[in-house]
């Protein structure tokens, strides 16, 4: 490098630093005289002062409270003082509360982030008749976090009641006199769904331009609403959708904690109970978002469900006057209620997938509904919904069993092809004997199990159901309290692993129905060393794994299969009675084998794997 290009850079490094101190002076300068007009303005055109303690807008019962000792155990200020005049006022302002209510809701508010703390679902009570507090201000948090010149998270500040009436509360935040962040907060009547549109006032000039982003957290412990625990537990999670996306995500369910970051658009988020949901929306999308839940332990002394927490990414365009339109769903978890509102909420309902979802979606609650328009029992309902679940698959019931009672009726036959050929080397010719003999007479292997493995999705259906179904929940049927839970008729004083700690009849009752359905049919399986555990596991094991498994079971569920089991065993008789004639099939079987009848693709690749068997057992020779 020669002696003039070095003189350039020295040069253009010396312009650079000169331009920067330059730049820092007059910015300097500039503040200072930005801050000397604010003063001027404020002491011209002074804002009203924060409410004193006896014309604060309290709600009964709840005394006023400092920030500082409301942010208690959160995001303390420690007294620091903040670089605009107001912000440091809202700071240390008290708290005032405020409240937005119709005929479905009731939702509190803290001027403190200008946040709802409180929210009571309407004509819902807990499983012990408490009212139903969805969300309580404990371990509530919702803030919006900004650079203006400064880190700010608006849980820190104590926000201005700008003004309140029937439906709607307006929440102000002042920069300076000029420039304000705002809350509106709308509650129509009849609705589940809180607007809030958060608009930036003038906020420009304090806002760097290259912000383009801005951070919205909320986290909210949800409390525990129904009998069983576990129950609840294993149905509560966190689920979000994406835009222009018909399914929806899910952190799991059945774990203790979960967290998960979402790097992708964001059209809403659900902390999702068992039956109610707290659901925040954006209505131009997250553009992402971090979420997490943690459940606390069942022996919890605040009876706290599960703590979730999002930290979404939303745009911030710079203008003048800039919003963010967000909504608030507080409600239950039924189907047509979150259908209602057109934005997939009905999804966080744990139907199930593809086909187990669209059974139950279009058949079970279609059903379900219309009988529960004549019928009040829901005991009742889930009878009828039995009976006809059984009369539409009996079709495949009746094929199942014909084709189990052909099975049987030719066991002589089979039972002389295994002893024509007791060697071992012998398989594949008394495996294609045995096949001959059941193409000869049309008998399918597979013909019981087929019609069988098609109910699957129905007991399936069944099993999502129940436990998820809005409309069972606190409805009693006989000595169940609550169709939703358990139902117990003795609480043990220790607790068994996998059992619990309580013992329900209906699923004792199910476990019994199974036994003797079993012990029913027993007399219809084949003899053999295999056949003898297979009896065991369907005479004893089955039904005392169902009993373990369905002690926890919701008591609506379990009543349903011991529903099921009773009518099936009544189907198997009367069919075994009066459908059944195993002398008159086994004729029909001789006849149909008697007549010629062409080989079937399956039989031929058996013969030539037989000749293929022989030929390589005369090389080995």
């Amino acid at each position: 490098m020669n002696k003039n290009s070095i003189l350039g850079f020295v040069l253009i490094g010396a312009i650079l630093i000169g331009f920067s101190w330059y730049n820092s002076k007059i910015f300097k300068e500039q503040e200072a005289i930005k801050a000397f007009e604010d003063s001027v303005r404020l002491a011209q055109n002074p804002l009203p002062q924060p409410l004193a303690e006896d014309t604060m807008q309290v709600v009964p019962g709840t005394p006023g409270v400092t920030l500082q000792e409301s942010l208690a155990g959160t995001d303390s200020l420690n007294g620091s003082i903040y670089k605009y005049p107001l912000l440091s006022q809202a700071s240390s302002a008290q708290e005032s509360r405020a409240i937005l209510e119709n005929d479905k809701i009731l939702v509190e508010f803290s001027s403190i982030g200008a946040k709802p703390v409180n929210v009571k679902i309407k004509d819902y009570y807990t499983y012990d008749s408490l009212d139903l507090m969805l969300i309580r201000e404990s371990g509530s948090r919702f803030s919006l976090d900004f650079y203006a010149g400064e880190q700010l998270s608006t849980s820190n500040f104590s926000f201005r009641e700008h003004s309140a009436s029937p439906g709607e509360l307006v929440y102000r935040l002042y920069m300076d006199s000029l420039s304000y962040l705002e809350y509106t907060y709308t509650l129509a009547e009849g609705s589940h769904m809180v607007d809030l549109n958060i608009a930036f006032v003038g906020m420009n000039k304090h806002i760097p331009r290259n912000q383009s982003f801005m951070d919205i957290e909320w986290t909210v412990d949800i409390p525990r609403q129904e009998k069983g625990y576990d129950n609840e537990k294993n149905y509560s999670t966190i689920v979000y959708k994406h835009p222009n996306t018909p399914s929806v995500e899910d952190l799991g369910l059945r774990k203790d904690d979960a967290s998960e970051e979402v790097r992708v658009g964001i059209n809403w988020v659900a902390f999702q109970q068992q039956f109610f949901s707290a659901i925040i929306v954006a209505k131009d999308n997250f553009s992402s978002g971090n979420l997490a839940y943690r459940f606390y332990p069942e022996n919890d002394p605040d009876r706290k469900l599960m703590n979730c927490t999002a930290r979404m990414e939303v745009a911030y365009n710079g203008a003048d006057v800039a919003n963010i339109p967000l909504q608030f769903y507080f409600g239950p978890n039924h189907f047509k209620t979150l259908k209602s509102y057109d934005m997939g909420f009905e999804k966080i309902v744990p139907l199930g997938g593809w086909l187990i979802g669209w059974i139950n979606r279009y058949v079970i609650i279609f059903v379900f509904d219309f009988l529960g328009k004549f019928i009040g029992n829901y005991g009742i309902i889930i009878l009828i919904l039995t009976i006809l679940i059984k009369l539409v698959i009996s079709p495949l019931t009746m094929k199942s069993y014909m084709s189990s009672a052909k099975m049987r009726v030719l066991k002589p036959e089979v039972d002389k092809i295994n002893a024509k050929y007791p060697k071992q080397e012998d398989a594949m010719k008394k495996q294609q004997e045995t096949m001959a003999l059941y193409n000869k007479t049309g008998v399918s292997m597979f013909g019981g199990c087929l019609p069988m493995l098609l109910q699957f999705p129905i007991l399936f259906a069944m099993f999502r159901f129940f436990p998820s179904s809005f409309e069972l929940r606190q409805e009693g049927f006989l000595w169940a309290e609550d169709l939703s839970a358990y139902d117990s008729i003795l609480d043990l004083p220790f607790t068994i692993p996998l059992f619990g700690d309580h013992v329900s009849l209906f699923a004792l009752l199910m476990a019994v129905s199974m036994f003797f359905y079993s012990r029913m049919n027993i007399d219809q399986m084949n003899s053999g060393p295999q056949m003898a555990g297979m009896k065991f596991m369907s005479l004893y094991f089955m039904p005392i794994f169902l009993l373990f498994l369905g002690n926890n079971f919701s008591s609506g569920l379990s009543y349903y299969y011991l529903l099921s089991n009773l009518i099936t065993m009544g189907q198997t008789w009367v069919i075994r009675k009066y459908f059944v004639d195993e002398d008159k099939i086994l004729a029909q079987l001789k006849e149909r084998a008697a007549a010629p009848k062409k080989k079937s693709k399956f039989q031929e690749r058996l013969d030539s794997a037989y000749k293929a068997q022989q030929q390589q057992i005369k090389n080995r020779k």
